[in-house]
């Protein structure tokens, strides 16, 4: 098992309420590459991904990013509206999506409801600052090299005894990732395609065996 997934299995809420909250949210559909969220903006809403994914990041005013997270189908965004805040990160769709939209109030009202869901908030809460942690430390402690090492090896999932990267990543997607240039990541991934330790197969990227920690 990667080190992504077994927080990544905690940060998810039990699917009974999930499917449960997202009967009782308004069904929107939204193309991509729509802003569903805007950093700093006020906001009531949770979104409820139905379909399709979104991607979730930081940006400064000259349009440099810094990724934080990705998020798929039976995953949410926008719980951080239950403390009344403004918005913290941007979300993007990634492709076409479909949404159940639940207001603070829907939400809280099935919280009262269903007490042990609050619970489960905290843990995936939880969840998810260890994995933003984890984020952080990557990118004050390692360098480039070790960024895009580490982002393979969390991204691989076993298949068939081997580890393969489901998601289609291209150059830009991890320099954005692990905050580096396009260009160096082009460098890396050749070198590890020739030392032998990826490869590119159906459009998906093969772990072959894990990278070296320094190059």
């Amino acid at each position: 098992m990667n080190q992504e997934t077994q927080p990544r299995q905690i940060w998810q809420l039990p699917t009974e309420h999930v499917n449960a909250l997202a009967a009782a949210g308004t069904m929107r559909s939204v193309p991509r590459g729509t802003v569903v969220i805007h950093e700093g903006e006020d906001g009531d809403t949770m979104y409820i991904i139905v379909e399709g994914h979104v991607r979730i990041f930081l940006a400064d005013e000259d349009g440099r990013e810094v990724f934080l997270n990705e998020c798929g189908p039976g995953e949410h965004f926008g719980e951080m509206m239950l403390d009344y805040g403004l918005r913290a990160a941007t979300v993007v769709t990634a492709e076409a999506c479909r949404f159940s939209v639940l207001t603070r109030a829907q939400l809280e009202t099935y919280m009262m409801e269903h007490p042990e869901l609050a619970l489960a908030m905290l843990r995936m809460l939880i969840g998810r600052v260890r994995v933003l942690t984890r984020t952080v430390g990557n990118l004050s402690l390692l360098d480039v090299y070790g960024r895009v090492a580490h982002l393979l090896l969390d991204m691989a999932v076993e298949e068939n005894g081997r580890l393969v990267i489901e998601r289609r990543l291209t150059q830009q997607d991890i320099a954005t990732r692990v905050g580096a240039s396009r260009e160096m990541v082009s460098r890396i991934l050749k070198d590890l395609r020739a030392g032998g330790y990826v490869e590119t197969e159906d459009n998906r990227m093969v772990v072959l065996r894990s990278p070296p920690k320094t190059w």
